[in-house]
C-alpha cells in the first residue's frame, strides 16, 4: 500500500473515532481516490425519513451498549451424509438475541440460529440440497412494489437460494426470477467440480433479496480438497467462521431498515448501520489459545465495505480469497472486503498470551480476542511458507473483450433513481452471450462515484488490472482517455475471484473461461440496493 493511501486510512480512522462510526467504505484504490474529492460509500450517505419516526418507536443507540459482553457464537459444521450427500435447509422465522441487553430480534434464517450451521463438503463430491420456504406470508421489512419483479401481483414473501461461487447448472443457480412462495421447496444439485473455497448462500429473489438478506438469510459453505489438506492448516476449534454484517435496531430490539420516506418508492440507494455484528452478535468476544488460528471471513452486508485490522499492529496473514487459496501467503496490516467478498486469514496469537486483541474496521472494534496463557494443542500450528501455484490466464487466450459500463442516474435533488449496466435494465434482451468453454475479458468502466463490487455467476475469474480514466471526457465526448498508469492487482487479489472491486473513474479488467454449463446466468453489483434497482443483467452461455 502506498504511503498516501495508508495516510488516508489513518485519517479516516481518526474521523471514525470522532463521529463514532465507520467511515471507511471503499477499497484501497477507492480510498486513495477519495482524497482527490471522489465520493466514498459510508454511513454519512443517508436518504429520506427514518421509518422509526413514522411508527413512533425510538431507535436503539447501539453505540451506547456495553462492549464484549457476549461470547462469539461459533456455528457448528455439518457434513451431508448418505449415498446422495443430501440435506434439507429450512428457511424460517426465528427470534435471537443480538446482545445481552437487547430483547430478542425477529429474523429470518436458514437454520435455528442467526447464523446457520456451516455446510462442509468435498471437491468432486456432488451435493444435493432441498431448500424449503417456511417463512411467514407477510414481510416485516418495507417492500418496494415499484421495483422490477416486485409488484403487488406476486406473493409478498418469496425466496430462492443462490450458492454464491458455485459452478452449477442454470436451473440450480438461484436465478432471480426462479423464486417460489411460502410452502414450496426447491431441490438443487451442486456438482462441486471446483477447488477448495469459501462459498456462501443467500437469497436472490427478484425485488426482495436486499430485504431477505437483511432479515438474516445468509450462510456459509466450505469446499475441501487434497491440496488444502496437504497444508495442514488449523482445523476443528481452531478454524472459525466469521460472518460480518451491519444492522440498525429499534429500542424494542427489532430490525430497522431505512426508507426514502416515499411510501410508493421506499427504495434507498445504499444502507449503512451503526450496529456491527459478527456471527449474529454485536461486538462479541472469543476466547482463543496462544497459537495459530484460521478465520474464514465473509462480508454479507448489504452495502458496507470492511477495512479489517488488528489492534497492537498485529499481522493478518491472508492465504485465500473468494474462490480458494492464493498463490502465496500475504502478510498485511489491513484486509479490505467489499460486499460478498471472502478472506481466508491466519492469526498467530502466540505472542499475545494473557492479552486482549481486537478485530476492527477502521477505528471501530468489532470482535475481542481474549488470549489464554497456554495452548492445549500444537497440531497444525505452523503457517505454510508456500501455497500451491496458480497459473495465470494469458490475455492472448481471450476471444472477445466486452465493455460493461456502470451508470447511475439521479433526480434534480441528486437522489439516486436507478443504476444500470450498459444503460440497460434487467428485463431488456440479453446482450452478453459468451460461448461455452471460451475465454473472455470483461472491462468494467465505472462512470459513477462509488466503488462497486461486481459479481459474475457461474465463473471464477482473475483480476488483470485497473486504470483511471477521464470520466467527463468519456461521458461528453465518448473518448476513453487514461489519466494514470496501469495498476496491477494487489497480492491478495492474485487468486481466483468471483467478486471484484471496481473503483470510480476506473476501468477494471477481469479474464475468465466460461466452462461448466450452457444456460442463463447473471452479473451484478453486490451492493444489494444497487442490484435491486437495476444494476443487474442476464447473460447466456451458448453451446
Amino acid at each position: 500500500m502506498s504511503s498516501s493511501r495508508r495516510s488516508f486510512l489513518e485519517q479516516a480512522a481518526a474521523l471514525s473515532l470522532v463521529y463514532g462510526t465507520d467511515l471507511l467504505g471503499g477499497s484501497q484504490r477507492a480510498l486513495a481516490q477519495s482524497m482527490a474529492g471522489m465520493k466514498m460509500g459510508g454511513p454519512q450517505k443517508t436518504t429520506g425519513k427514518p421509518l422509526s419516526q413514522t411508527i413512533g418507536v425510538p431507535r436503539l443507540h447501539v453505540l451506547e451498549l456495553p462492549q464484549f459482553v457476549d461470547p462469539l457464537p461459533v456455528p457448528e459444521f455439518i457434513r451431508p451424509a448418505g449415498p446422495h450427500h443430501s440435506l434439507t435447509v429450512t428457511m424460517r422465522e426465528i427470534h435471537a438475541k443480538v446482545h445481552r441487553d437487547v430483547p430478542p430480534t425477529r429474523m429470518w434464517s436458514y437454520g435455528p440460529e442467526a447464523i446457520p450451521p456451516v455446510i462442509e463438503t468435498r471437491s468432486g463430491q456432488p451435493l444435493q440440497i432441498t431448500w424449503e420456504n417456511h417463512l411467514p406470508t407477510d414481510h416485516f421489512l418495507p417492500v418496494d412494489y415499484s421495483l422490477h419483479g416486485s409488484g403487488k401481483d406476486v406473493p409478498q414473501v418469496r425466496a430462492v437460494a443462490h450458492l454464491h461461487g458455485a459452478k452449477v447448472q442454470s436451473k440450480y443457480d438461484g436465478y432471480p426470477e426462479d423464486w417460489y412462495p411460502v410452502g414450496q421447496s426447491r431441490t438443487c444439485i451442486y456438482p462441486m467440480q471446483q477447488e477448495a473455497a469459501t462459498l456462501w448462500f443467500h437469497d436472490h429473489a427478484m425485488g426482495l433479496n436486499r430485504l431477505n438478506t437483511y432479515a438474516g438469510m445468509v450462510g456459509m459453505l466450505l469446499v475441501r480438497d487434497e491440496k488444502e489438506d496437504a497444508l495442514h492448516l488449523p482445523s476443528g476449534k481452531y478454524e472459525v467462521p466469521l460472518v460480518l454484517y451491519d444492522r440498525n435496531f429499534l429500542a424494542d430490539g427489532q430490525l430497522f431498515y431505512d426508507t426514502s420516506g416515499d411510501e410508493e418508492h421506499p427504495w434507498i440507494s445504499e444502507f449503512f448501520a451503526d450496529g456491527l455484528l459478527v456471527n449474529g452478535k454485536i461486538k462479541p468476544y472469543l476466547e482463543v489459545e496462544p497459537r495459530l488460528y484460521r478465520f474464514r471471513v465473509l462480508n454479507t452486508a448489504n452495502s458496507r465495505m470492511y477495512v479489517l485490522s488488528l489492534s497492537d499492529d498485529a499481522t493478518l496473514t491472508q492465504i485465500g480469497s473468494d474462490q480458494g487459496l492464493l498463490p502465496a501467503p500475504v502478510q498485511q496490516q489491513r484486509v479490505i472486503l467489499a460486499a460478498a467478498e471472502r478472506a481466508d486469514i491466519l492469526i498467530d496469537f502466540s505472542k499475545f498470551a494473557g492479552k486482549k486483541l481486537h478485530l476492527r474496521t477502521g477505528a471501530t472494534d468489532m470482535l475481542q480476542f481474549r488470549v489464554g496463557t497456554h495452548a492445549t494443542s500444537t497440531a497444525n500450528n505452523t503457517a505454510p511458507a508456500a501455497l500451491p501455484p496458480i497459473v495465470r490466464i494469458p490475455e492472448s487466450q481471450a476471444v472477445q473483450t466486452r465493455i460493461i459500463e456502470l451508470h447511475e442516474y439521479k433526480d434534480k435533488f441528486q437522489q439516486s433513481m436507478v443504476m444500470l449496466l450498459n444503460r440497460k435494465h434487467w428485463h431488456e434482451p440479453t446482450t452478453e452471450k459468451p460461448k461455452l468453454n471460451s475465454t473472455e475479458i470483461w472491462e468494467f468502466v465505472n462512470l459513477t462515484e462509488d466503488t462497486h463490487p461486481m459479481h459474475i455467476h457461474l465463473v471464477r475469474f482473475q483480476v488483470l488490472d485497473r486504470r483511471p480514466f477521464d470520466q467527463p471526457e468519456l461521458l461528453i465526448n465518448k473518448k476513453r482517455n487514461y489519466i494514470g498508469d496501469v495498476e496491477k492487482p494487489a497480492p491478495n487479489e492474485m487468486g481466483w475471484k468471483d467478486v471484484v472491486q471496481c473503483p470510480p473513474s476506473t476501468v477494471t479488467r477481469v479474464i475468465m473461461k466460461f466452462e461448466g454449463y450452457p444456460g442463463k446466468y447473471l452479473y451484478h453489483c453486490h451492493i444489494l440496493e444497487h442490484e435491486a434497482n437495476d444494476m443487474m443483467r442476464p447473460f447466456e452461455v451458448v453451446a
